[in-house]
């Protein structure tokens, strides 16, 4: 693994072509280094992040070359860590999915205002780690990287093998020996190495650290790991998509799942970042976290007024969200209590209601991390903490079809009958 001993200048970071990334910023003690494979400051060990030298003083223009740009989160590539033509590269292309107007569900939870899921199950392996990975992919070229890798509850496997082979790639990815099958054919079938591990994803990540300082790990680019700042930004592209597609609006309020809280952190950097540029005018939101009961570590913190968060040993169906020890736990706390929001969680029952819910209200079959949103939007608004009458923006990561098994056992055939009309109407179904 490279390793920066020392500061550097922003002239001395630019020795790798990723667009408007100047540097690489510890989000805690502000030192910058040089743009590389590195993710953990020399000085404090806090989490590196990129710095950008962004266009000033034409809100007006950059607007119209966004609009004007190719229909995924390349448009949105002057404000990404890549390269000013990376739309012409070999990738997915993912992003621009829909945000859809939900007013039947949003009449099921007693929602008054304007309620919309963005629906990031429509991304190419139908899960929002599309985007984070797409920016991943431009830095490992950039650092001349010939394995792709990642450690994954799932999604992320899938997003991995499929960009990597895209983009001609050799991948590797290591998952929780216990993922749902579904994650796991589709993390295999595009040809590349799916290695399980016995343990939860914690476990699982804490192999991937060892890997990188190894020879073995030598030419590896793990996207969540010695990729994380470049990979984290693609979700910045969620908070882009959305306020564009509200009228380059700021919603009122978001809901937002915690899996290592990586994606909530960003969606309210993109957030900020749109403000800074004049793209939207400055208004107050509220973000709230979402997470299952059975691993709800930042929900536990910020529901106890406390600042640091407690691993706990996941045991929910909502394995994409399974993380106990959320990396970016703290700093999702400083942005919900900031913003007036909340953390909360709920069961999985509750997350099992929610996906059928959704599914029959909007027609949109999500994954247990959906559920998990819709169920906690439900809970937030019965405890009076979110706002029925305004804008409110819930987030659905995934796709149902990769968690099955979360509904299987009570959704099924409404009758058997034999193929004739007596049958039929002994059913009681005309």
């Amino acid at each position: 693994m490279s390793v920066l001993t020392a500061p550097t200048t922003d002239s001395a970071a630019r020795s790798v072509d990723l667009g408007p990334a100047s540097a690489l910023s510890c989000r805690e003690c502000g030192q910058r280094f040089a743009l590389g494979p590195v993710f953990a400051c020399a000085e404090c060990f806090g989490p590196l992040e990129i710095a950008y030298d962004f266009p000033a003083g034409d809100p007006e223009g950059l607007r119209k070359r966004i609009e004007a740009g190719p229909n995924s989160i390349w448009r949105y590539a002057p404000l990404l860590p890549v390269p000013a033509d990376v739309a012409g590269k070999p990738n997915l292309n993912p992003g621009c999915t829909p945000l859809v107007r939900a007013d039947r569900l949003a009449a099921e939870l007693g929602i008054t205002g304007a309620l919309h899921v963005k629906d990031d199950s429509a991304n190419p392996t139908h899960s929002f780690k599309d985007r984070v990975v797409a920016n991943a992919v431009e830095a490992a070229r950039a650092f001349g990287f010939t394995t792709l890798s990642c450690s994954s509850t799932g999604n992320l496997a899938g997003a991995v093998g499929a960009a990597a082979a895209r983009a001609g790639l050799r991948s590797c990815v290591f998952i929780p020996h216990d993922l749902e099958q579904g994650k796991v054919v589709m993390a295999a079938v595009y040809g590349g190495e799916v290695v399980g591990i016995e343990g939860n994803y914690d476990d699982v990540n804490r192999f991937c650290s060892e890997l990188i300082g190894d020879p073995a790990g030598e030419g590896w680019g793990f996207v969540n790991v010695n990729l994380r700042p470049y990979y984290a930004e693609g979700s910045k592209t969620l908070a882009y998509e959305i306020c564009e597609q509200l009228g380059w609006q700021l919603p009122d309020q978001l809901v937002i799942p915690i899996a290592s809280g990586s994606q909530l952190t960003k969606i309210d950097k993109g957030l900020r970042e749109l403000i800074d540029l004049g793209l939207v005018e400055d208004k107050p939101y509220k973000i709230f976290g979402a997470q299952a009961e059975g691993c709800s570590p930042v929900s536990q913190a910020f529901k106890g007024g406390h600042d640091v968060i407690r691993p706990v040993k996941p045991d929910t169906i909502a394995k994409s969200l399974a993380i106990g020890n959320p990396a970016d736990g703290p700093y999702v706390l400083d942005i919900t209590r900031r913003t007036g929001g909340a953390v909360e969680d709920v069961t999985d029952e509750q997350v099992v209601d929610a996906i059928k819910l959704l599914a029959r209200t909007e027609g949109i079959f999500a994954e247990t991390a959906g559920g998990v949103t819709v169920g906690v939007t439900r809970k937030l608004i019965e405890a009076g903490a979110l706002d029925p009458s305004l804008t409110t923006v819930v987030l659905n990561t995934g796709d149902g079809l990769k968690t099955l098994d979360a509904v299987a056992p009570t959704t099924g055939p409404s009758a058997i009958i034999r193929p004739n009309l007596e049958s039929f109407r002994e059913a009681g179904l005309a």
